[in-house]
């Protein structure tokens, strides 16, 4: 058994583990405005918890490629009052999808047990508010900016930068207060890669498990799916999950996803076979 806290709540992570993706955001590539009031956003939290999610992702900021910025005004009333309400009727993880100081400590008051940082806390002023939270975080890869990412991305080695970058961040995380036992590693798959990038890190998700470190794997609907497929946004649940496999097979143990219950049948199939003797 490993065991990682998650504020009041603690995860077995020899386990895999359901994310389920809630953007409370008008414009997210996939689910854009389909939760964006307080009714709406809890009915979502609700089924995912009921289809076996473990966490639930809340997230005010649209990071698809292109997107906008937001204010941080607009991100703590779009995020606090969904945070609020989950873990006052529910009972589960919330984790809370932000590069925002200021929403990291606001998620953290109302029962938040993740920072999950697309931009693995290099915002002014957000390494110390994660490390006076207490909480665990989430560092991500991603080259360039949401505006920027995609625009002609290039590596002399996709994994070896990769992992170079996410080894650097851990050491700033470290030099600030937070345990390495306490981060977990995301490789940033569709943030500033091509199709063969996203493939090649896929390929090697073992590497950032042998670190020491557990890995989070967020590729649910992406484009990536979409090229190697051929596929609309609608129709990549199957890809996805084949993705999403083959990573749970090289080490990863948690998947931050839009289809809960077909991700969690699969993967506790998978887990029984992997543990049977």
């Amino acid at each position: 058994m490993s065991l990682m806290p998650f504020g009041d709540k603690s995860l077995d992570l020899s386990l895999p583990h359901v994310m389920g993706i809630l953007n409370v955001t008008p414009d997210s590539f996939s689910d854009g405005g389909a939760f964006d009031s307080l009714d709406t956003a809890l009915r979502q939290a609700e089924k995912m918890i009921c289809e076996g999610a473990s966490i639930i992702d809340v997230g005010g900021e649209s990071t698809r490629p292109g997107a906008a910025p937001v204010t941080v005004q607009q991100e703590l009333d779009r995020v606090m009052p969904v945070i609020e309400a989950i873990k006052q009727r529910i009972d589960v993880i919330v984790s809370v999808d932000t590069s925002t100081p200021d929403v990291m400590v606001g998620a953290a008051s109302l029962g938040a047990g993740l920072i999950n940082d697309v931009r693995a806390l290099e915002r002014d002023g957000a390494l110390v508010a994660a490390a006076n939270t207490g909480l665990p975080v989430c560092l991500m890869h991603m080259k360039g900016s949401p505006q920027t990412m995609q625009n002609q991305p290039d590596y002399v080695s996709v994994v070896d930068e990769v992992v170079d970058y996410l080894i650097g961040r851990v050491a700033a995380c470290r030099n600030v207060g937070i345990d390495q036992s306490r981060i977990i590693l995301d490789p940033g798959i569709g943030f500033g890669k091509t199709l063969s990038h996203n493939l090649l890190l896929l390929q090697n998700t073992h590497v950032l498990k042998q670190l020491g470190f557990e890995v989070l794997i967020g590729l649910s609907r992406k484009t990536m799916i979409a090229e190697a497929l051929n596929l609309p946004v609608e129709e990549r649940l199957f890809g996805s999950m084949g993705a999403n496999a083959s990573a749970f097979s090289k080490g990863a143990r948690i998947f931050r996803v839009h289809d809960v219950r077909p991700h969690v049948e699969m993967l506790a199939l998978m887990s029984r076979i992997e543990r049977e003797s």
